[in-house]
């Protein structure tokens, strides 16, 4: 297992950790022209649970990875919020908003994995 698909295991751990549901990982990977190589998908039921999403990701990655992310964008709302950690991008969404956007649909050409959800 290379640093970046430890990381992303690492962070993925963190979203169970706080009950994230619907988690996706994304393999871009294989895609020529993607901007990072892997995503992170998963959801949250209220602004106060996707805020603890994104607490428990960026302390696993940076407890076990030693990884901080370069940006975290969309916390002060925390309906939507985006780590970037350059080979990784985390989304972390409400219900309704990941529906709208539908990110897995837009990177369909490539390897979407679910995560079991974890009660």
């Amino acid at each position: 297992m290379d640093q970046t698909e430890a990381l992303v295991k690492t962070i993925v751990e963190g979203l169970q950790e706080k009950k994230g549901k619907n988690i996706v990982t994304v393999d871009l990977t294989q895609l020529s022209g993607s901007i990072c190589q892997y995503m992170i998908i998963c959801e949250g039921s209220t602004p106060t649970q996707v805020s603890a999403l994104s607490d428990s990701a960026w302390d696993f990655a940076h407890r076990e990875a030693g990884e901080k992310p370069l940006s975290i964008d969309g916390a002060q709302r925390a309906e939507w919020i985006g780590m970037d950690y350059g080979t990784v991008l985390v989304h972390i969404f409400l219900p309704e908003l990941r529906e709208f956007y539908n990110l897995e649909n837009l990177w369909s050409d490539a390897k979407v994995t679910q995560i079991a959800d974890l009660d």
